[in-house]
């Protein structure tokens, strides 16, 4: 296993092979049939990204070492980013901080306003939004059908956050594709967890 500035995990196929508890030859087998990704060094040697591998084992139910999970869990965590959206900043800010707490690898960004919002996500592309239905001046359903229909954001993943318990609002607002609620008063702790998750998913 090596690493470059840029903290990227490399594996070589013999590496593989003893990760996957297989000879050399068939982690080579693999690489040469298109079933695990791969590229070639200038001395014709085969390396694997921690990812692709990751991604290879899990495609194939293979048990996945501790440390391997832990590390590709990391780096998702590093490159993921999340936009917390909602107009009071005394509870914006708790649940900034209770995040930073629990993931300290993932980007956060605030916004108190849907027009600050707006310019965030097209900025910034987070890949989860944390959004507040009840944004002043902002109809919350119509916000969330922009951002899940626009390719300006990037197709983030929405959470929810609203006091409202209008069964009819969040039936309606499952059936365009939510899947995470939160009523306040929030359960910071149900968050941060739905929040890593989410980044395992990504």
């Amino acid at each position: 296993m090596s690493k470059d500035s840029n903290k990227t995990i490399v594996y070589s196929a013999l590496e593989v092979a003893n990760i996957c508890g297989v000879v050399n030859q068939t982690a080579i087998n693999w690489i040469r049939n298109g079933y695990l990704k791969a590229f070639s060094t200038p001395g014709g040697q085969y390396r694997i990204y921690l990812e692709d591998l990751v991604d290879f084992m899990k495609d194939r139910n293979m048990k996945i070492p501790t440390e391997l999970l832990e590390a590709s869990q990391q780096k998702k965590s590093i490159s993921a980013s999340i936009l917390i959206v909602d107009d009071d900043r005394g509870l914006n800010q708790v649940v900034t901080k209770f995040i930073e707490k629990e993931i300290p690898d993932l980007n956060i960004f605030q916004a108190f306003d849907g027009f600050e919002a707006g310019a965030i996500m097209a900025e910034k592309k987070p890949n989860i939004i944390l959004l507040d239905l009840d944004l002043p001046g902002v109809n919350g359903e119509d916000l969330f059908k922009k951002i899940n229909a626009s390719e300006e954001f990037g197709k983030p993943v929405v959470c929810v956050m609203t006091a409202l318990k209008d069964e009819t609002v969040l039936d309606r607002l499952k059936d365009n594709g939510v899947e995470n609620f939160f009523i306040k008063p929030l359960n910071l702790v149900e968050i941060s967890d739905t929040v890593k998750d989410l980044i395992k998913n990504l």
